[in-house]
């Protein structure tokens, strides 16, 4: 489980619902004290949520970016229905597109952002459609399915929220997996998150995570820019792959040194600092 310094966004944020053609989503939306470079939508991982992102809005708007950090549909503040198949992978990837859409900016003018899970939901977007998209992001997101332990512990998960109420799997998961990071305190902000996830929603997507076919090959015919970053350890996909990975693309390539499957909280400035220049460094549309 993600877990960010603090969910309070920095002054440079407001949270706000952006209502799109398919739904309302919540989303943090910071905005530079100068008229922006450009815009970037950012997708969190596997029960995680826009919070994911608050360390990296500062140092993204100083650098002259304004940044959307969004909840997918069902995941915290953004509502979900109880059915799986509103989850599928399709459905996720059409929302991101009417998200692109709600932000208002021009045809290829969008940076588009994945963490784990939401680099996949990401990729899916861009090859539905990547007219809205100047580059794509994926940031500790793998080629195709994850390592077969992280496969386990998701079928542990699915299984346990077929039977369990998510205060139940929130107290076994504490025994199981404890907090190591002092900064989140006692918890309250991950339960509360955790809390207000649908369970159908991490069903139906851990599913996905246990099952993604590479697509590298269609996504390296679309021709974005893509940029590939990671920590320097990786327990959800071994780094080798995003290493392949970026090769096969003809992708920017960046470790994080110090980081492991979250650079976004453990290394917020130096991911900041790596994005803004893989944004500087691209063509102007």
């Amino acid at each position: 489980m993600s877990r960010p310094p603090t969910f309070a966004p920095p002054p440079c944020a407001r949270a706000r619902v952006l209502a799109t053609e398919r739904g309302d989503f919540a989303v943090l939306d910071a905005v530079p004290r100068n008229p922006a470079r450009a815009t970037a939508l950012l997708l969190p991982g596997y029960t995680g949520s826009k919070e994911d992102f608050v360390a990296l809005l500062e140092p993204l708007t100083g650098a002259g970016y304004r940044v959307v950090a969004v909840d997918g549909r069902g995941q915290f503040e953004s509502q979900g229905t109880d059915r799986q198949e509103s989850y599928a992978q399709g459905e996720l990837a059409r929302d991101v597109l009417a998200q692109a859409a709600a932000l208002g900016e021009g045809p290829g003018e969008l940076h588009l952002l994945g963490h784990s899970l939401g680099g996949q939901i990401a990729r899916a977007a861009v090859l539905s459609d990547a007219s809205p998209f100047r580059s794509l992001t994926l940031l500790s997101s793998g080629p195709a399915e994850v390592v077969a332990a992280q496969r386990d512990k998701v079928k542990m998960l699915s299984d346990a929220l077929s039977v369990l109420s998510m205060d139940e799997v929130w107290q076994a998961m504490q025994v199981l997996d404890p907090p190591q990071d002092a900064d989140t305190g006692d918890g309250a902000d991950l339960r509360r998150r955790w809390l207000a996830h649908n369970p159908a929603q991490l069903i139906a997507t851990g599913a996905q995570l246990a099952a993604e076919p590479d697509r590298v090959d269609e996504l390296a015919a679309v021709g974005l820019p893509v940029h590939v970053l990671s920590g320097e350890r990786d327990d959800v996909w071994p780094v080798e792959l995003f290493d392949a990975m970026a090769r096969r693309l003809g992708a920017r390539r960046t470790t994080i040194a110090g980081a492991e499957h979250s650079p976004n909280t453990a290394r917020p400035q130096e991911t900041a600092k790596a994005l803004a220049a893989f944004w500087d460094g691209l063509p102007a549309v």
